[in-house]
């Protein structure tokens, strides 16, 4: 019976984990480019009751531990794009992610594409940037640079994340830069860093940059789009109810094996 309490309590631990998990999903509801988790779980060691020896039993008779929170995996479908008419706000439509670069040789990945033009003072240039200030990486690995002769009200993103201009005097279109993208193989190895982030991991492998690999297909931009969170507050809420619920049964399984417990004591006296 002893085994009952800690079963029971394994269960209320990895419960704990999933309502956390769907609290942090509803949470970031509105979240631009957040992806829903869902928590895997695991069972436990089998302890045999009886010997195993006899081939002839038609089955065995074993007893579980328990569970365990296994991992927490990420669902990557693309959440509802939202119309802003913002020209550097920007969606992905494909399997790709932004390249922003945090500074001090810290490369990370997002889907949130609320760009901003960030006025560089010193060279009266703009540079495009997330909303924390940190620089969009293009193509050649550089920030994405529009310069103090270029009319930043004319500037224009092509779905294939190329920055340009129409020169009036000529009437040629003049590209600035192309915003770079990539992919992982394993999107699920990523690891999530806060602030709508995501690092590459040995599980993740390196990025993948399109353009450059013909076995990749290459993701879509549209600007004036961002892409909502993919959470789905109905499904998430009938997860919470059965978390719920799970908890609550594992919680009367731990009285109940206690009130046996109880009543074993008692049968001396």
């Amino acid at each position: 019976m002893v085994r009952g309490l800690w079963t029971a309590a394994s269960g209320m631990t990895a419960q704990q984990l999933n309502v956390d998990t769907i609290a942090n999903n509803l949470a970031n509801v509105n979240t631009v480019g957040y992806k829903r988790e869902t928590t895997n779980f695991k069972s436990l060691l089998y302890a045999n009751l009886a010997s195993t020896a006899d081939d002839t039993a038609p089955s065995t008779s074993q007893v579980g531990h328990g569970v365990r929170a296994l991992a927490n995996s990420r669902n990557y479908s693309t959440g509802t794009l939202t119309q802003t008419d913002n020209p550097t706000d920007l969606a992905i439509q494909g399997e790709g992610f932004f390249v922003i670069d945090k500074g001090n040789d810290n490369i990370a990945y997002t889907k949130d594409g609320s760009f901003r033009m960030s006025l560089l003072a010193d060279e009266g240039a703009y540079a495009l940037v997330t909303s924390d200030g940190n620089a969009v990486m293009s193509t050649e690995d550089e920030s994405i640079i529009i310069g103090s002769d270029i009319p930043i009200d004319k500037v224009t993103i092509n779905p294939d994340g190329t920055l340009y201009y129409m020169d009036l005097e000529s009437n040629t279109r003049m590209d600035i830069a192309q915003i770079k993208m990539v992919q992982f193989a394993n999107r699920q190895g990523l690891e999530a860093i806060g602030n709508n982030y995501y690092v590459e991991t040995a599980n993740s492998g390196e990025p993948l940059v399109e353009g450059e690999n013909d076995e990749l297909k290459r993701s879509t931009i549209r600007t004036g789009y961002l892409e909502g969170s993919n959470v789905q507050v109905a499904d998430e809420m009938v997860k919470l109810i059965v978390a719920q619920r799970a908890y609550e049964l594992n919680s009367k399984a731990i009285q109940t094996v206690d009130s046996m417990l109880q009543q074993a004591n008692e049968l001396k006296r």
